[in-house]
């Protein structure tokens, strides 16, 4: 079992440049570029960068490592939140960007085939001359490996599901470099154990995803977007429960706190009031997303919502979602020379307005700046609570609020991670949540996969 820094030797690299074509580097400026994400978890270099271009090769690399007892971290663009491709154990870092081919587009079959370093919107780019998209749109322009291995979600998963719904098979490499195909290219499948969505969300502990067949969908007929104020935090998300039960078909439905508002507006250049708002997309035909919208309006104003404004404009629909996405950025932007932690929890629907309240009742008695935003139509939100890296203390105490608003949320019924994943900071939020008896499950199929525990250590659980 791995349990300390590995460094590599040069034999070893030596040995590993001769299994990929793709470069092997131990260059500082790459080390340190594969050594963090976008947590405020400190950076942590691995021994050498490995970029491998095929599924043989990652095979090669894995077997070699698997023998050598070398750590292996698989990475992408590196857009993680809990310290997902940080190698803690040193060893490589396994990037697989270079693996970035859109296979094949059948859109007859709603499919798609990708390697796993294709990013999310070239995808998208490939697709729309198809008249086709990726629904699954969790802000960062991650790499569809990445977004499998962490169970991504994001915006659209209230109309359109996560990736542990989109991803119909896949092609993975496990520890010891045996090379696996599981799924189906069917929508229906009750075949043996559901290996797939065992690796989606297995956050590269158990394999290594080198393919991905996904399920993609028709662009829409049409698509308008609309915002609405509130006064307080609590009528908003209150309001966006009361829609998603009438069974409106929305989109996506965002909420935004006025700390939120006010940090887009400086970093997209908008002058939305900076108050409590929702954000809503609606998909369909011309007539439907004009009557959901209407709809949508009359349920709002009975939660006090006001200046509702709706357009079908695309250029204005546009501009609205990237700043929405840019949100995470513009709260960096505003507090320049800090980092950030972002939570993720999510609660059952009839729970979310007291979670947000409980939450920012919590965040509100300590001096950290904060804001709050979410997919608040699938009851999954987010606080967005800024540190300082020069003051290392501050990030663990951030870290203690961050742990109180999770055990707050797990004893509603809810999850520690709706979409962000384990990583190396939910640890013994997982115990407190599924209990030590199905965490040792786990344990236990890693034991079986990875022996040598050299996927990706110190993830998931100790």
């Amino acid at each position: 079992m791995i349990n300390k820094r590995v460094d590599l030797t040069d034999v070893q690299i030596t040995h590993l440049k001769s299994l990929v074509t793709g470069q092997v580097s131990t260059n500082e400026t790459i080390l340190d570029q594969h050594g963090r994400d976008e947590s405020a978890i400190p950076p942590v270099r691995p021994s050498a960068v490995v970029m491998p271009q095929s599924t043989e090769e990652v095979s090669k690399v894995l077997a070699y490592c698997n023998a050598e007892k070398i750590p292996v971290v698989a990475f992408g663009a590196g857009s993680s939140l809990e310290g997902h491709v940080l190698p803690l154990f040193g060893g490589i870092s396994l990037d697989l960007t270079g693996m970035n081919k859109v296979l094949e587009i059948r859109g007859d079959d709603l499919l798609v085939r990708v390697q796993p370093g294709v990013h999310r919107m070239a995808l998208n780019e490939r697709l729309a001359s198809s008249g086709l998209f990726f629904s699954v749109d969790p802000g960062a322009d991650a790499t569809l490996g990445g977004m499998a291995a962490t169970g991504a979600a994001g915006t659209t998963t209230v109309r359109y599901g996560s990736m542990r719904d989109n991803v119909l098979a896949l092609t993975a490499v496990l520890a010891d470099g045996t090379v696996i195909k599981t799924g189906r290219e069917t929508r229906k499948l009750s075949a043996g154990y559901d290996l797939t969505r065992l690796l989606v969300g297995s956050e590269g502990t158990l394999g290594v995803i080198t393919e991905l067949t996904l399920r993609v969908f028709g662009i829409p007929e049409k698509m308008a977007a609309a915002i609405v104020r509130f006064n307080s935090l609590d009528d908003g998300v209150t309001a966006a429960t009361a829609i998603v039960r009438s069974g409106i078909s929305i989109a996506r439905c965002e909420f935004l706190d006025a700390k939120c508002i006010k940090n887009v507006n400086a970093h997209d250049g908008l002058n939305l009031s900076e108050v409590p708002t929702l954000f809503f997309e609606f998909h369909g035909s011309p007539q439907g997303v004009a009557e959901d919208a209407a709809s949508v309006k009359e349920i709002v104003e009975e939660f006090g919502g006001s200046e509702f404004e709706w357009t079908s404009d695309e250029g204005a629909r546009r501009k609205l979602w990237q700043a929405r996405h840019n949100a995470y950025w513009a709260g960096i932007a505003a507090n320049p020379g800090k980092r950030a932690v972002s939570t993720d929890a999510a609660v059952p629907l009839s729970k979310l307005a007291e979670a947000v309240t409980v939450a920012e009742q919590i965040l509100s008695k300590h001096p950290y700046p904060f804001s709050i935003l979410g997919h608040v139509a699938d009851a999954n939100f987010h606080c967005f609570i800024v540190t300082d890296p020069a003051k290392p203390q501050e990030l663990e105490d951030v870290r203690h609020i961050t742990h109180e608003i999770t055990m707050k949320m797990i004893g509603m019924g809810g999850t520690c991670t709706g979409e962000h994943g384990i990583g190396s900071g939910k640890i013994e939020a997982l115990i407190s949540e599924t209990g030590a008896p199905a965490v040792q499950v786990m344990r236990s199929i890693k034991e079986s996969l990875d022996p040598n525990n050299i996927l990706n250590p110190g993830k998931v659980f100790k």
